[in-house]
This record gives C-alpha cells, sequence and structure tokens, in this order.
C-alpha cells in the first residue's frame, strides 16, 4: 500500500458514501480514453508521440485525455525530473520494447507504437461504458489542500465484483530540455526549451493502480472523497516545483487486475477544478487577457477574470487599472456566487508594440483588499489602404521553394471569419525550384484583415530550398507589405491590413441622468461604420465656452458612456458627445441641464416663469429675489436685471426667438437656474 508521510508534503484521507449524485451522469454512454504514454526526455521520437496524443486530445474534446509518464531508460533525473514512484509502476505492469509507446485504456498488455493509439482509441470512443464517472476538485491556495470527491455511477453491470477509482495529478507547462530528432512537434518549443505537457506528478489513491469499490452492478451510486495535501516540489533529485495554475485531475475507473497491470480502463473524465477557501470575501485574479483578434485600432479590450474563492456572494468590487504611468479605476456591481468567474471588461489606448499592465483589486463587498495581477497588451502595426468605394481587391504573389506541400495562407478579419485562403501548392522537382501563385481577394470597406502564411515544416519557404517569398498589394499595385527577402519566417509569419473606407458616423443628443449638486451621467448612441479612435463628452458652463473634457466608453450596444463628479452646484451646462474617428472628432447634438444647489429648496420649489413660451413678458415669481440674468444658448449673458420681492417682470421684446436661460440670484446668495423660450 502506498504511504503518505508529512515528511513526503504529502496528506490523504478518504470517505466511502451512497447517495444521490452530485456531478455524475446516470444516462447510459459511450466510454472515455484515457492514453498512458511512456516518455522521456532523450527520447529523440518521443515528441512525434506528444504531437499525436495532442492531436487526438484537440479531435476529442471532453472525451479523450492524454497522460505522460516518464518511466523507463530515456526518463532522466537531471533538471527537470519529472519521474515518479507511481509512474514506475504503471511502467511494471506493461510489456514496454520501445519508445514512445503506450497504453490506449489499457486495452492491451504490451505498449503500443504511436501509430496504433488513433484506431484503438476510435475504438473504444465508440463502444457503451458500463460506468460514467465525474467529479470535483476545490484547491485551497493558501493551504494548498485539495478536496477532491469522485462520483462512479453504473449504468450497466461489470464483468467484476470490484473495480478500482484512480485519481491523479498532471501539471503543465514544465520547460526543460527535449531530445527531438525531426522537429516532430515544433509548436511545443518556447524560446530554446520543449514544454513539457500533461505530465504524471501523484496518483493521489492509495495505490497507483487505485482504489477497490464495489457493488459494480446496474445502479450503484458510488462517491469518495480525497483530502490530498499537495506537495511544493515533486521529484528527487531536481524535482520540479507543483505550480497550482498548471494542475490538473484526472479519474478513471480500471475493471480487474491482469497480470500486474490493473485494466482495461472502463471509463475515465477530468475533475472540474476550481479554487477555494474558508473566508467568507476573498476574490482572486485568475488572469489579465486581451480580448478579441487583431485589430487595426490603438483601443484594446481587456478582460480581467475574477473568480469568487471565498463563501459569501461578491456583490461589489473595485480595480485599479495601472497603463502607462496612468491609473484608471473600474467600479464593478452584481452578483458573484462561490467559484463564480466573471470578466471585468474595460478599453486601454495602446501604441504600437507590447507594453505590461498591471491590475489591483482594492475593495470587495466594502472591505479593503490588496490583490495584484500583471499581463500583458499588445498592438500590431497596420499596413493602410485608403479607398472610396466599397471593396478592394488586394494581390497576393507568392513565390513557392520546393515544398510548396507545406505553405498555406489565409486572410481573416478579427472575429475569425476567413475571407480567403489558399494551399497546400505542389512539391516540385528540382532541389532548389521555385512557383509563383498569384492569388486575389476581395475586402470590404471599412475591414481589418490579418494575413497568415504557413509553413508545415517550421522554417520558413526560403532559402535551402529555392528562394521563396510573399508579397502584397492594393488594387492600384502598390506594395503594402513584403518584398522578396520575406521567406524567412520560421512556422508562420502576419501582417495586419486596413482597408479605409469612407467614414459614417452619426450620434445622437446625450441623454443626462441621476443628476445631482457636482454629479451626472451621460450617454449618447452612435452608429458608426468604423471602431472609435476615442469617445467621450464635452460639457460647458451656458456662461462659458470652454468645455470640460469627460472620457468615455464605447460599449457592445454602440453607446458612448461617460460619467463626472467635477460639476459646480446650481449651474447650467451644455454637453455633447464626441468620437475621434480616423483622426477626425465627430459630435452629437447638445443638451442643456442644470445641477442642483445644496440647501435651497426653498428657493427651488417657490419659483414660477410664466407664460412659458412667451413673446413679449416673463413673469417671475420667487423667494427673496435679489437680481434676474438672461442669458442665450452660447452663454452670453444679453440681460441683467435688479429686483427688490418676490416677483418681477422680464421684458422679452428685444430678444429674438429661441431658447434662453435664466438665472435668479436669492437674497442669501443662493441661486436657482430655469430655461424659457420667445416664440415670435
Amino acid at each position: 500500500m502506498k504511504k503518505f508521510t508529512f515528511a513526503l508534503m504529502a496528506l490523504l484521507a478518504f470517505t466511502f458514501s451512497l447517495k444521490a449524485q452530485q456531478y455524475v451522469s446516470t444516462e447510459p454512454a459511450n466510454r472515455n480514453v484515457i492514453i498512458e504514454e511512456f516518455t522521456g526526455r532523450g527520447c529523440g521520437y518521443c515528441t512525434d508521440g506528444h504531437r499525436i496524443a495532442n492531436e487526438l486530445m484537440a479531435a476529442n474534446p471532453g472525451r479523450l485525455w492524454a497522460i505522460n509518464i516518464h518511466a523507463g531508460g530515456y526518463a532522466q533525473t537531471s533538471y527537470p525530473n519529472m519521474i515518479t514512484p507511481d509512474g514506475n509502476t504503471i511502467h511494471g505492469g506493461f510489456q514496454i520494447s520501445g519508445y514512445p509507446t503506450g497504453v490506449v485504456n489499457r486495452t492491451t498488455a504490451a505498449g503500443q507504437s504511436r501509430s496504433a493509439w488513433a484506431g484503438i482509441a476510435n475504438q473504444q470512443l465508440s463502444q457503451v461504458s458500463e460506468c460514467n464517472i465525474a467529479g470535483m476538485a476545490v484547491v485551497n491556495p493558501e493551504t494548498r489542500v485539495a478536496t477532491i470527491t469522485v462520483e462512479v455511477y453504473y449504468t450497466g453491470n461489470s464483468s467484476a465484483d470490484e473495480n478500482f477509482l484512480t485519481v491523479a495529478m498532471l501539471q503543465d507547462s514544465i520547460l526543460g530540455s527535449q531530445a527531438d530528432y525531426g522537429n516532430y512537434n515544433p509548436t511545443q518549443w518556447l524560446n530554446g526549451q520543449y514544454v513539457h505537457t500533461h505530465i504524471l506528478r501523484d496518483v493521489i489513491s492509495q495505490s497507483a493502480w487505485g482504489d477497490p469499490i464495489s457493488p459494480t452492478t446496474q445502479g450503484t451510486l458510488i462517491t469518495q472523497t480525497y483530502e490530498y495535501l499537495i506537495p511544493e516540489v515533486i521529484g528527487s533529485p531536481n524535482g520540479v516545483d507543483v505550480d497550482l495554475n498548471n494542475i490538473h485531475f484526472l479519474a478513471w475507473v480500471s475493471e480487474r487486475q491482469q497480470g500486474s497491470a490493473y485494466r482495461p480502463i472502463l471509463t475515465g473524465c477530468a475533475l472540474e477544478m476550481v479554487q477555494g477557501v474558508d473566508a467568507p470575501i476573498y476574490p482572486t485574479i485568475k488572469g489579465i487577457s486581451q480580448a478579441g483578434g487583431a485589430t487595426c485600432t490603438h483601443t484594446k479590450d481587456i478582460e480581467v477574470n475574477v473568480q469568487n474563492i471565498g463563501t459569501d456572494v461578491l456583490t461589489s468590487m473595485t480595480f485599479e487599472v495601472v497603463f502607462e504611468g496612468e491609473t484608471k479605476t473600474i467600479n464593478w456591481e452584481g452578483e458573484l456566487q462561490q467559484y463564480g468567474v466573471e470578466k471585468i471588461a474595460t478599453t486601454l489606448d495602446v501604441p504600437f508594440g507590447t507594453y505590461p499592465v498591471q491590475v489591483n483589486l482594492t475593495e470587495a463587498n466594502g472591505e479593503p483588499m490588496d490583490k495584484h495581477a500583471t499581463g500583458s497588451v499588445t498592438c500590431i502595426e497596420w499596413a493602410e489602404v485608403e479607398i472610396e468605394g466599397e471593396e478592394e481587391e488586394l494581390t497576393l504573389e507568392l513565390m513557392q521553394d520546393k515544398f510548396g506541400n507545406h505553405i498555406t495562407w489565409e486572410f481573416t478579419t478579427p472575429d475569425g471569419t476567413v475571407l480567403a485562403s489558399g494551399g497546400p501548392y505542389t512539391m516540385l522537382a528540382s532541389g532548389t525550384g521555385t512557383q509563383l501563385h498569384v492569388e486575389h481577394v476581395t475586402v470590404p470597406a471599412n475591414e481589418c484583415v490579418q494575413f497568415t502564411i504557413y509553413d508545415q515544416m517550421g522554417n520558413g519557404i526560403c532559402c535551402s530550398f529555392g528562394h521563396g517569398y510573399y508579397i502584397v498589394k492594393d488594387s492600384q499595385g502598390n506594395v503594402l507589405f513584403g518584398d522578396e527577402d520575406d521567406g524567412e519566417f520560421g512556422e508562420a509569419a502576419s501582417q495586419l491590413i486596413s482597408v479605409a473606407g469612407a467614414v459614417q458616423v452619426d450620434i445622437t443628443q446625450t441623454e443626462v441622468a441621476n443628476v445631482d449638486y457636482n454629479h451626472a451621467d451621460f450617454m449618447a448612441h452612435m452608429e458608426c461604420n468604423v471602431y472609435p479612435d476615442e469617445v467621450g463628452f464635452e460639457c460647458r458652463k451656458v456662461t462659458s465656452p470652454e468645455p470640460m473634457i469627460i472620457n468615455g466608453v464605447y460599449n457592445e450596444f454602440q453607446n458612448i458612456l461617460g460619467y463626472t463628479d467635477d460639476l459646480e452646484m446650481s449651474t447650467i451646462y451644455m454637453v455633447k458627445a464626441y468620437a475621434v474617428v480616423n483622426g477626425q472628432t465627430y459630435y452629437g447634438p447638445e443638451t442643456t441641464f442644470q445641477t442642483w444647489m445644496e440647501g435651497v429648496d426653498e428657493l427651488e420649489n417657490s419659483v414660477k416663469l410664466y407664460p412659458n413660451p412667451t413673446n413679449n413678458i416673463l413673469n417671475v415669481e420667487g423667494d427673496g429675489m435679489n437680481s434676474i440674468e438672461v442669458y442665450n444658448a452660447v452663454g452670453q449673458r444679453v440681460m441683467k436685471q435688479e429686483v427688490n420681492g418676490n416677483k418681477a417682470q422680464v421684458n422679452t421684446q428685444s430678444l429674438n426667438s429661441g431658447v434662453y436661460f435664466i438665472r435668479i440670484v436669492a437674497n442669501d446668495g443662493s441661486m436657482v437656474n430655469r430655461t424659457f423660450s420667445v416664440a415670435r
């Protein structure tokens, strides 16, 4: 029996229970597949096995998982040492004659070559399983304790009276060396190091072969719970840190012992994994990502992924986004349940290049927080084409090298729509031959497209096997990018193109809401066929031509939103929305509104204007009036009148037709602003 000791930083407890299921389905289903690949960093062909396993997982999401078990003669103890006692035990249970080799649902006593995995996997995926399996792992990031619940439900009868449940922890993104005879898996290299994925780190069950479970008859539900202290480091010597952000858990049911191995595997699953703590208020920033594809604008959408791993519902959070020396505050309100994840969206104005961005979580449910995360945001330079019509025809001149069968290309929009694609082409007979391909693609006006060229072997289209290159031109024959030296690009190269047509912008009159003595919220709708570079509001006093600039956001409903807390009390303002598109500023109509005056309810409630509209005399009533001032729509004072009492008349015969603003000043210095119209 496997022993867990505190000296080894591993603690395990488990319990059985029979009750209603929480995670597992009770409907009959086909088998899921576990591929155990026996591998090692010294194995030069194992990268091809990794690639094949990755492709099988990608083709069968949620149905097939691979486990890389570093064991045997090619497994190395230098850093990173990924050998484990459990991996050695499983490796020893099968007949292994070469590497890479693997067993697919443990259907065979001997390891199978990588060319056989797909066929066996497809057979297993089509067979009905005797049972289903599902569960959840809750990881406390403070204590490193994982609480793991696994449910097995038998939709049929197993041929064995006792089966075996195995739970294993795997880890991704371990950087290290790797022998590679043929660049079989080029996408898994990063800056000269190999990215090792789905590595077996530990089997959490008491035995490497699993814990016995029974009964195994139709209608039986078995629930098993583990409390597992995740080690800081696994492997000796030269062990590897266990990164909580890169681990995941698999579980499977094996039928019986056959020889040393317990096989076959009836079905398996990936356990849902969340982080959780006992504290009531505990949000955590899971990551910062740049939303959407590559776009031809400096305004970039950023998403902050926040998870509630505390026990209370989160109803409010405050964030600070620090970028290029400026801090932007985001206030969020809503309901985020335990284990729930929320995407907090914002925008940043990003110059060309890649820049760091920091997000600080400063408050949650009214309590101060001190949590931080960093990420990056990128703005890719683009080539620009200005047109007058509704579309533009681009021309791609692609000179292939000998291996045209390795070359493909595509033009795509930011949402992933493929406008055009081509290749692969014919492999030429000559050792260094070339052949020119001329392709055309039509792009709508005001569209951003990304051209990407791929080489399957990862060595570009130049120069050992012919001098290949690519050039993209506009409809006038102007070269947008590329030349006869642009053939050395490795696995892929890409470039953005902005096709700018006539700009159409329509901004509605600004709606004003939630006005008090210093605050107002603004909203205006904008129809625009080009994403704006900047949006906001210009707000000014009617008595001043100088506007206050209020930054705005442009949301998914095509609304410009903004607010300010910098207004003066009892003042008439005019506000209009604006948008900057391709360097030009567009405005909507102005709206007039008035802020409140604290403590002037008596004057406010007593003021009356009549008749309104007027064509001759405007009667004004108000308690304790001292003076009256009248302003036109552009903020010019056109009349001032002293008042002694609660009533006054304003002669409007000299005023032109239109809207005017009247300011009433009381003896105590308080002011009230009103509007009236002159109609002729």
